[in-house]
């Protein structure tokens, strides 16, 4: 072997030293995801408000049930949120009307979209869209009982930011306070045209602005997530740090799941992120609807020693995985 082959060759292996504990890092804060159930947990049904499509689910644990909000669009693609229950976390009881629609101008003819969900004291805190066909921008509303919803109106307004330059989307709230304040994902567009995560602060929970002068989480050229990086579910705090997982899109917008941690003091810092999706539309469920080859996940709920992750399906169905809790 020449000199400058061992040369590239050693340089070869440090990149590659360099790059495997970034990766295994985010990718060890969950064993193998599979399936829960093979087919999907809640379907569109009817011909009214949730005939078209029921995808895109936060879940969150109350008085020992799953309570899951999810998207549910009509035949004319308006959204509303509808509400199930479960007491194992697979089959689920819905009610029979929306428990969010679209009222304010901000949501009209669009709908109220995408939901996530977290608690703090006795409070829930729902982020959504607010679509009306023309923007689409973060909004926010409160609860006592998942039922009944108090508006706060928009937190991230469209076409504004330190980077942001069109629509804001996906607020998932980090569960307890750092450095004496809240935190939030978001995701934003870049002047690129590429959809990427952003982080907000807020002292209230109820009023919010950009932390960051670029995206936290940016897209990767080449990979799973080169068009779109979007925050899912509300994250975690472990030992790791923060532990985001988000939705990647490449730019055949295929949608995969990824996992990203962040710095426990600093929700700014990224540490590591999956190379490679942990999860991939693989059901004909998943590649097949109003929109194909999606699996999004939003909501996400410890179990005992597994996690279940709740997920849009072809923005057509819920489906749920699971993985094991690793230490």
């Amino acid at each position: 072997m020449t000199p400058s082959i061992r040369y590239k060759t050693w340089l070869g292996c440090c990149a590659l030293f360099l790059v495997l504990p970034f990766q295994d890092s985010a990718r060890s804060s969950f064993g193998a995801w599979h399936r829960a159930s093979e087919n999907p947990v809640i379907s569109p049904r009817g011909n009214g408000w949730e005939s078209a499509g029921t995808f895109n689910p936060a879940v969150i644990a109350r008085e020992g049930k799953f309570v899951m909000l999810y998207r549910a669009q009509d035949k004319n693609g308006t959204s509303r949120l509808g509400y199930a229950e479960s007491s194992d976390g697979i089959h689920f009881t819905r009610r029979a009307e929306p428990v969010l629609s679209p009222e304010e101008d901000y949501e009209k003819q669009g709908g109220v979209e995408d939901p996530r969900l977290v608690q703090f004291g006795d409070t829930y805190y729902l982020t959504y869209t607010g679509y009306n066909k023309k923007d689409a921008q973060l909004c926010l509303a409160t609860s006592k009982d998942l039922i009944h919803w108090e508006r706060k109106g928009v937190i991230l307004p469209p076409y504004k930011g330190r980077w942001n330059v069109r629509w804001t989307k996906s607020g998932a709230i980090v569960p307890a306070k750092i450095g004496g304040k809240y935190w939030m994902y978001f995701l934003g567009t870049t002047a690129d045209n590429n959809d990427q995560a952003g982080l907000a602060s807020s002292t209230d929970l109820l009023h919010w602005t950009e932390a960051t002068d670029s995206p936290v989480l940016p897209v990767r050229a080449g990979k799973f997530d080169s068009r779109v990086a979007e925050p899912g579910p509300p994250p975690i705090l472990t030992p790791k740090g923060i532990v985001l997982i988000y939705n990647g899109a490449n730019d055949k917008l295929v949608y995969r799941t990824g996992v990203a941690v962040f710095d426990s003091n600093d929700p700014g810092k990224l540490i590591s992120r999956t190379d490679a999706p942990i999860f991939t539309p693989e059901k004909q469920w998943e590649r097949i609807g109003q929109v194909p080859n999606v699996v999004f996940v939003e909501g996400m709920l410890r179990r005992g020693d597994r996690y279940l992750f709740y997920y849009g399906g072809a923005d057509t169905y819920v489906g749920v995985a699971e993985a094991p809790v690793v230490p």
